[in-house]
């Protein structure tokens, strides 16, 4: 296991900053490393030059050492011109955030397209990079004038580079094609008359385990459960892969229910726009399911990352329920209502719901109903009560409403079957010709 030493620097930035250095210190072990020490240093600004300034640049290669570190991590995303100055002084390799979370992904990425869109986002962030990248290539000749001129180093930097380019138009060609399919899919789904939900939220929050709760709870097709199911794991970026899955709970309207990737603090600009195909099933969403971890003690941080980061996709005008997840492991004094409750009284007193919110446990599946109740609640605009009366002839018709509206009775009459049901105005508009009127 490799040993990292890692490095944070404080601009003024209170509270962000200790939340910042410690998700490194997160991220640093979900790559596998064994964080054996930290260096942090107080400025007005970076340095242009290092990062951190000259004098802690000597201080941190000495403690690196003396710490056995084998690599050393800077909390922030350094320029070329950092990165190849600060292997040269601390003569170590040196990584920055956006590098060690871009190599998580790598590790995580799981289908075709997940696999693209890290590769195209390590790419663009290594080109300008390439010299520091390539610190032992040391320049053996120099000058200007053609690529035949140039020191060997320079040379395999020069190819390189040339390299990469042509992969990178290879990776976005690829992309875009992936990324027609997926709008094909969309369209399809969009055409069955179902409305999008989206779960997003900061990273390790507990998304996969709401979907894989729903999944138990009301999935549509039980005899696949388990197949359908994503991997949840108390990590960062457990998963990167969207997926959508059909919930359909009994005597609520079914609906569409996708997982993004999570969001988390100084996410890679080219991760967010490589990802950005990926994430229009948020933008697109009738609904946004926002899931926070109530129990992380930087919680309202957490949420105002996710919230500037659907403002920069444009999602933030969607509709949206907080989810406050892992409720029944946090301080009864936390939870509205429930100061100086028991912890047992706390859980069996989940959920607390208010109107774009609620409180609840979706590994232990307290609070699910409430949820669903709620999410019916905010899609009801678009869905109305009526009668309808469907001949027996169009029995596809009486199929479809049983299947996509919620019918609360029927009856079987001489000139067809009679149907109280719920359903979306499209449906009733469509159908308007079978309307007759209730008579209780």
């Amino acid at each position: 296991m490799e040993k990292a030493f890692l490095v944070g620097v404080n601009l003024n930035d209170g509270e962000d900053y200790l939340l910042s250095l410690e998700e490194l210190d997160a991220l640093a072990q979900a790559c596998d490393m064994e964080v054996v020490g930290i260096a942090e240093q107080t400025l007005p600004e970076v340095h242009k030059a290092y990062y951190i300034g000259t004098g802690k640049v000597d201080e941190v290669k000495e403690m690196a050492m003396d710490c056995g570190a084998d690599v050393i991590i800077f909390d922030n995303s350094l320029s070329p011109m950092q990165l190849r100055n600060l292997q040269e002084r601390l003569e170590k390799p040196v990584l920055d955030r956006s590098t060690l979370i871009l190599d998580i992904f790598a590790g995580r990425a799981r289908s075709r397209e997940a696999k693209l869109q890290v590769e195209v986002a390590r790419l663009q962030y290594m080109l300008p990079r390439l010299v520091g990248l390539h610190a032992a290539l040391g320049r053996q000749g120099g000058g200007t004038g053609s690529l035949s001129n140039k020191g060997a180093g320079e040379k395999k930097l020069e190819l390189d580079r040339r390299v990469l380019e042509r992969r990178l138009t290879q990776l976005r060609r690829e992309l875009k094609e992936v990324g027609e399919e997926r709008q094909t899919q969309r369209k399809r789904r969009a055409g069955s008359g179902m409305p999008r939900v989206a779960l997003v939220g900061y990273t390790n929050a507990g998304k996969s385990t709401l979907l894989n709760a729903m999944l138990d709870l009301y999935g549509s097709d039980e005899t696949d459960v388990e197949e359908k199911k994503v991997m949840e794991k108390d990590m960062l970026f457990a998963t990167l892969d969207t997926t959508v899955r059909k919930i359909a709970p009994d005597n609520h309207h079914a609906f569409l229910l996708s997982d993004t990737v999570g969001f988390i603090h100084k996410l890679p600009h080219n991760l967010v726009e490589a990802f950005h195909s990926t994430l229009e099933e948020a933008k697109e969403a009738s609904l946004l399911l926002q899931v926070v971890d109530y129990s992380d003690p930087h919680y309202k941080e957490q949420i105002a990352v996710t919230n500037q980061t659907l403002r920069e996709l444009g999602a933030d005008g969607i509709p949206m329920i907080y989810v406050y997840n892992k409720a029944d492991l946090v301080s009864p004094d936390k939870i509205p209502g429930m100061a100086g409750a028991e912890p047992e009284q706390v859980t069996a007193a989940l959920p607390q719901v208010t109107e774009n919110s609620i409180y609840l446990s979706a590994k232990e599946r307290i609070g699910m109903e409430e949820l669903i109740g709620l999410i019916e609640k905010k899609l009801a605009g678009g869905y109305l009560e009526c009668t309808l009366l469907v001949p027996y002839t169009d029995g596809r018709v009486v199929s479809y409403l049983n299947e996509n509206g919620v019918v609360s009775r029927t009856e079987y009459l001489e000139e067809g079957v009679k149907m109280w049901v719920n359903c979306r105005m499209e449906d009733y508009y469509f159908y308007q010709k079978y309307h007759v009127e209730s008579d209780g």
